[in-house]
């Protein structure tokens, strides 16, 4: 045999070295145990040395933190470590640090004795991963090396029955098929950890189990930062990076570097990354100063993943689908709105050239890419979670943001807005939908403005604070008016008549907001330049009336309310004819006012007329009739009749759960005035019992601090006393009139 060597072994349990004994194994050839003298023919090279190590294991990074993996040994009485058993798949976003982490766990099982052979492989390819194990057999095996397909199979064929205690790290798999035939044995002697950046189902069974390698926790992420730079005195600032950052590893790493190396303070870090005209690689070190053998920088991390996405089926969409998502809420998209007809339709006109030829876009095509950018990590897609379905890292968004050509994301801008305003439900029936739809829109309108403007208003602006001001959310509505007001007078103009919308929106949102005052004030103003600039005859100008009205009417002044409402519902039959929406409306708040005037009686009998109107013209579910309804409710009791206004209240809250919701504003009221009706009528005790499990949805809903809230704690107390027979702390409160 050429370069080798004939080598005397003595055979017996007390003279074989223990090498030997696994070479000749490997070779087929028996040993005895008898004690005589048996002629092998080994490859020329000393004998193994145990415990080995093949291949380098990284070197633990600065400032390293433990992270929530399960680790190798659990160190036993005896001072030995035994391994966890199985083949650990560890997966993760791309700059989670897995390879720290499996560095790590190989380290702990090295230091404690855990393992006699050690094996760390880079596994980008297959070639790569052949080469590793054929490393290895050249270490640990006798014989010739006979090339490197045959040397893995042999390497695999020792791993599967030595005695000896191993690990095997396949760090980096770029594709689970690279490991098709190659993946390591499963004795209860050996142990395999992988690290990759997917998570197919080719990864998990067999014994295969995956291990989601997160980000870091907030407090981890501080104690790196401070850790890494020593500004211990800074560490609430640390905290406020480590979060804008997204507690990713390989970011905060990069910009703990980047400071250092400037002499920048975490304000100051902070001060340049929300700078919108820094772009990411100006916010990094350079290649040449990347910290811990990095290898790439955050901003080009994805790249290959993002490629790798790009060729799973349905090819050529997953760099598309990624755009639209950089442009969204990172916390979490409703599937709809990626899977509606007006994204199917830009993803196929951004296809690339090589597949602009294949048919039209569907619905499973969408889903299929959001599950491929799901099994290379760069979201995470949850079906199951509905409004949230579809989450992004901050960072993975704007690395693709940043590489968007100005058309792109034009284009990306305008699709998810008529997307976002396409999928929004007329009715939200569902609060935590309705978040997640306004949570998305802003981040849209925040990255895209000015594009929702060019050339007017998108009607998603509108969509978005008319959910907040339905939803109950008063002071986060006025907010938001205010400022589309601001935006809309100084790109269109004061006279514009989207400036004017937006102002009707702000006056409204302020008698939402508990300042009747300040609303009358502000729609006295809006009519005289509605007066002006669309005439005394014209639609808007009549609404503004009306509200004007509603409004005066809550300050303090229900006579005036009334009379002027019926002066508007005239001018409405006038122009617009008997049952024109707006007159409806318009004899909907003229009963309500003529009942607070002191005439519950007379607007007890138009609400019963109006609802005959409303379910012929509107049908019986449409919210205004449903409102009606309400108000027949309430005057009934006002007019002596509380056990009628509580058996109407109940039919009311029925429909209303399966129209609107059980969340629903509107909702939560019929149950805040069901419950006072029960009381008037003579059971306290049922309404204390109703407004207890209010109180706790309204909490959920609205939060704590809500007015809404407040009042049924307030309405609690009062029924809690009249149980106790104590005198009532308040007195009860009217609703308020229905929007003109």
């Amino acid at each position: 045999m050429i370069g080798s060597r004939e080598v005397d072994v003595e055979v017996g349990p007390q003279a074989t070295p223990r090498w030997h004994v696994d070479a000749a194994a490997a070779l087929g050839v028996q040993v005895g145990d008898g004690g005589f003298q048996t002629n092998l023919f080994v490859a020329a090279r000393p004998p193994v040395t145990w415990p080995c190590r093949v291949g380098v294991v990284p070197a633990a990074a600065d400032c390293f933190q433990d992270r929530a993996v399960e680790p190798y040994g659990n160190g036993d009485s005896d001072g030995t470590a035994e391994p966890v058993a199985g083949v650990r798949v560890l997966v993760g976003l791309g700059g989670v640090g897995k390879t720290q982490v499996a560095a790590q766990l190989a380290r702990h099982a090295w230091q404690e004795r855990a393992v006699d052979l050690l094996v760390w492989i880079t596994a980008r390819s297959r070639d790569s991963i052949v080469a590793g194990y054929a490393g290895a057999a050249a270490e640990v095996l006798p014989g010739e090396r006979t090339g490197g397909d045959a040397d893995a199979r042999r390497f695999l064929a020792w791993l599967a029955q030595t005695e000896r205690r191993w690990l095997i790290v396949l760090d980096d798999l770029s594709d689970p098929a690279d490991l098709h035939g190659l993946w390591p044995p499963q004795p209860v002697t050996g142990h395999t950890v992988v690290t990759t950046r997917r998570r197919d189902t080719a990864l998990v069974g067999a014994g295969r189990r995956l291990v989601e390698v997160g980000l870091f926790t907030p407090d981890q992420a501080t104690r790196y930062l401070v850790g890494k730079t020593g500004r211990d005195d800074e560490a609430g600032q640390a905290r406020l990076l480590a979060a804008e950052l997204g507690h990713l590893p390989l970011a905060l790493a990069q910009a703990a570097a980047y400071l250092a190396d400037r002499g920048l303070g975490f304000g100051d870090y902070r001060r340049r990354l929300v700078d919108a005209r820094r772009r990411l690689p100006e916010l990094l070190p350079e290649p040449g100063a990347l910290p811990d053998d990095h290898r790439e920088t955050v901003a080009a991390t994805w790249a290959l993943s993002v490629e790798l996405a790009d060729r799973l089926h349905p090819p050529g969409l997953a760099r598309s689908m990624l755009h639209l998502l950089s442009l969204l809420d990172p916390n979490g998209v409703p599937a709809p709105v990626l899977t509606t007809q007006v994204t199917l339709d830009h993803l196929r006109h951004a296809r690339p050239v090589e597949h602009a030829g294949e048919r039209a876009v569907d619905a499973e095509d969408a889903s299929d890419t959001l599950y491929g950018l799901h099994r290379v990590n760069l979201i995470s897609f949850e079906p199951a979670q509905a409004a949230r379905a579809v989450r992004v890292h901050g960072l993975v968004q704007r690395a693709t943001r940043e590489q968007l050509r100005p058309e792109q994301f034009r284009l990306a801008a305008l699709t998810l807005a008529d997307a976002l305003h396409r999928t929004w439900p007329e009715i939200e029936r569902d609060s935590a939908l309705g978040q997640v739809l306004r949570a998305n829109a802003e981040t849209l309108d925040r990255h895209a403005d000015p594009l929702l403007w060019d050339p007017e208003p998108h009607p998603l602006l509108w969509r978005t604070g008319r959910s907040l001001s339905e939803s109950g959310l008063a002071a986060d509505a006025l907010v938001y008016w205010q400022r589309l007001r601001d935006r809309a007078e100084a790109r269109l103009g004061a006279d514009h008549a989207d400036t004017l919308t937006a102002r009707h929106h702000v006056a409204y949102a302020l008698g939402q907001n508990g300042e009747p005052v300040a609303a009358v004030a502000a729609y006295e103003r809006l009519l005289a330049d509605r007066l002006r600039v669309d005439g005394a005859d014209d639609r808007e100008t009549l609404v503004c009336r009306g509200n004007l009205a509603n409004w005066r009417g809550t300050a303090g002044e229900p006579e005036r309310a009334a009379r002027e409402f019926g002066e508007v519902l005239a001018d409405f039959l006038r122009l617009l004819g008997s049952d024109h929406f707006d007159t409806l409306n318009a004899r909907h708040n003229l009963a309500f006012w003529r009942g607070r005037a002191g005439d519950p009686a007379g607007a007890l009998v138009a609400f019963e007329q109006l609802l005959e109107d409303l379910s012929r013209v509107l049908g019986p579910d449409h919210p205004n009739t449903l409102n009606t309804r309400y108000n027949v409710a309430f005057w009934r009791g006002l007019a002596g009749d509380p056990a009628g206004a509580r058996t109407a209240s109940a039919l009311l809250l029925a429909d209303r759960v399966r129209v609107l919701g059980p969340d629903h504003p509107s909702t939560l009221t019929t149950r805040y005035n069901l419950a006072r009706w029960r009381g008037e009528a003579g059971d306290p005790a049922g309404a204390v019992a109703e407004l207890e499990e209010l109180l706790v949805d309204r909490i959920r809903v609205l939060g704590a601090d809500h007015p809404h809230t407040d009042r049924t704690r307030t309405r609690l107390a009062y029924w809690r006393a009249q149980v106790d027979g104590a005198e009532p702390a308040v007195p009860l409160v009217q609703p308020k009139p229905y929007p003109a």
